[in-house]
């Protein structure tokens, strides 16, 4: 019963600030309190300045008489004043030092315009009144506005000790002390207690900040967790990198703590707003894992889609969903959504719907290996851009169906990019992959295709034709996060193919602006290509998962190393040797030398399509002839 009881008492305090707040955020509620507040201030400051400018006796007839004649026309001075410094629309739950300095900026003026028309018509006023009366005044509006942010602190730290979760701020910069700052009046943290902060910068250890003590660098997580009966740790670094909040990560998880982080979002936000609590979430796999995203020159990118027809083939899926997230968000002209999937694309044409009501949006059912089908979306749009994002791309499942590999990405790229160059589109940007590089398997080597076409039809076409190559993609259907996550969640085993096996990451959004940006620099003929940093061991990646899910490799979850399956190979190459690199503007997207393809080319992929259309068993040998550096796994033994 006690406990119930409390419980309904907590909940009725939190209703009553509630309330009370509610009323306290009505701007002209706010406003009007304050201005009788201050004429209030005005009455006391005067009459108190008079009381001890006589010693606390009787005060001089005279002085009294100019005092309560003029005491309102003082008050209507302060107020106005007042409200041409500002002090009625500041934000005074963050009050601090401008505040308190325009407050006393006011005052000062306030008490010179008082002074100068009681001067001018020789009202009799003590001479030390023009001293005292400002500082008074001072004292009672600064009490008045300081107020709410007083009491906040005072009952936040009534019950600092009683309170049930005990937090750790990793990072003593800016945002920690913001951040501290907030928690302290935010609902959401009233039953938390900040113990302590955790910082690597060992100059800041055995200092406080906002009272709370520093109390290590980031080996001291564990240690101090468990000192301080730690049960939520903050990562509050939103500047770090993936690689800082991965190794910091580490060292949270031997605490057993709940990890939560403020994300680099936090940048771009107006510290006078009641929002920087709101972004602390969970930490997710996409915080630690893959490298850090590039920056792209958005200003560039949505003036090449603004009010531009862009088609966008794909449109369903987990890369041609986002393209059209961030298209949508440039205004195009008209954005059509082109997928097979009917699934796939009605989720994303309610979800642009809902974000972009006044958004001019076409979503049409169909499929690129369909001509005919895809001629009618070309001949009544008129299409200015496409993105080609339509392919299969799962490896094992095209080993046993190669000939699905060929008419889907190789006859539905030749589809779109003939189209393109008839109906006259300015760009055409496909969507390509890093295992189009010395391909072992169908799908690397259709793919490879798809960028041979785009090259040999920009040197024919006014059209201008370029492939994005990039690794694989954190959270895409089909990736390996998604399966680990459903091993992890039955229990295990979290399957790996071998220990020694690596690929690049790098996140669907990421890889969706290097698509655009592509889209930007695009001349013709060109295979761009993201630097992606080092790859990452898919073994030491299932470790992570397991670890992320709060469990232990080895123990909680078994890791079961299953074999290669076919097609796959340990690594992946992002570029051929005899591509070579050329710089773009954005340091981190390189672009690869066209290479040399044999004249008769289309040809042989006419030949090549046609023999995957009578799904004949020798396409993976036809494939081959097509791409020189495609070794088959049986050929490859």
């Amino acid at each position: 019963m006690g406990f119930f009881y409390k419980r309904k008492t907590n909940l009725l305090k939190t209703e009553m600030r509630k309330s009370i707040q509610s009323v306290w955020d009505k701007k002209a509620v706010r406003i009007g309190l304050l201005i009788v507040l201050d004429i209030i201030s005005v009455f006391l400051s005067e009459l108190l300045t008079l009381w001890f400018r006589f010693d606390m006796k009787h005060i001089q007839v005279d002085f009294f008489s100019t005092f309560s004649e003029f005491f309102l026309l003082d008050a209507i001075i302060v107020v106005i004043i007042f409200m041409a410094f500002g002090l009625y629309t500041s934000v005074w739950k963050y009050a601090s030092i401008p505040e308190l300095i325009s407050n006393a900026l006011a005052v000062a003026t306030a008490d010179i315009l008082i002074f100068a028309y009681k001067h001018i018509l020789l009202l009799p006023s003590p001479r030390s009144f023009w001293l005292i009366f400002p500082v008074i005044l001072l004292i009672f509006t600064c009490g008045v506005r300081f107020s709410y942010r007083i009491i906040r602190e005072i009952l936040y730290n009534f019950g600092y000790n009683k309170r049930q979760n005990v937090v750790m701020l990793i990072g003593a910069g800016n945002a920690a002390k913001m951040l501290l700052d907030e928690m302290a009046r935010n609902e959401r943290y009233v039953d938390s207690r900040i113990a302590c902060i955790i910082d690597d910068n060992s100059n800041k250890v055995g200092t406080r900040i906002r009272n709370i003590p520093v109390v290590g660098t980031r080996r001291d997580i564990k240690a101090m967790a468990d000192k301080y009966l730690v049960n939520e740790i903050i990562i509050a670094i939103p500047s770090a990198s993936k690689e800082t909040i991965n190794k910091i990560f580490e060292e949270c998880q031997k605490t057993g703590c709940e990890v939560k982080i403020l994300p680099s979002i936090y940048l771009d936000m107006d510290p006078s707003k009641e929002n920087i609590v709101a972004q602390i979430r969970p930490i997710k796999y996409e915080d630690f894992l893959g490298r850090d995203e590039i920056v792209v020159n958005n200003d560039e990118i949505t003036r090449n889609l603004t009010g531009k027809t862009i088609l966008v083939t794909g449109g369903g899926g987990s890369i041609g969903s986002e393209l059209c997230r961030q298209i949508a968000a440039a205004q195009p002209r008209l954005l059509i959504i082109f997928d097979i999937y009917e699934n796939n694309a009605y989720d994303i044409q309610q979800e642009l719907l809902r974000n972009y009501p006044d958004l001019n949006l076409q979503t049409i059912i169909g499929s690129v290996r369909d001509y005919a089908r895809l001629e009618k979306v070309f001949q009544e749009f008129r299409p200015e851009q496409v993105y080609h994002a339509a392919a299969h791309k799962h490896v094992p499942l095209m080993e046993v169906s190669p000939n699905e590999a060929i008419k889907n990405n190789c006859l539905g790229t030749l589809n779109t990019v003939k189209l393109a160059d008839k109906y006259g589109v300015d760009k055409f940007v496909l969507v390509s992959t890093d295992k189009a590089v010395r391909p072992t398997n169908i799908m690397g080597a259709s793919k490879r295709i798809c960028e041979m076409i785009i090259q040999s039809y920009d040197k024919i076409s006014k059209t201008h034709y370029v492939a994005v190559r990039f690794g694989n993609v954190l959270g895409s259907n089909g990736s390996v996060i998604p399966l680990f996550l459903k091993q992890i969640e039955s229990g295990g085993p979290v399957t790996v193919t071998h220990k020694d096996i690596t690929r690049y990451f790098m996140t669907i959004p990421e890889a969706v602006s290097l698509i655009l940006q592509a889209g930007v620099y695009a001349e013709g003929g060109e295979i761009f290509v993201l630097d992606m940093g080092e790859p990452v061991k898919i073994y030491d990646l299932a470790k992570k998962i397991i670890h992320y899910k709060g469990l232990e490799p080895g123990k909680d979850i078994q890791i079961k190393i299953t074999g290669l399956r076919p097609g796959e190979k340990l690594y992946e190459e992002m570029l051929m040797e005899e591509e070579g690199l050329k710089e773009t503007p954005n340091k981190l997207i390189h672009i690869g030398r066209p290479i040399r393809i044999k004249e008769t080319f289309l040809q042989d992929l006419d030949e090549l399509i046609k023999a995957a259309g009578k799904n004949t068993d020798e396409i993976k040998t036809l494939t081959a002839k097509l791409v020189n550096t495609y070794k088959p796994q049986k050929e490859a033994k």
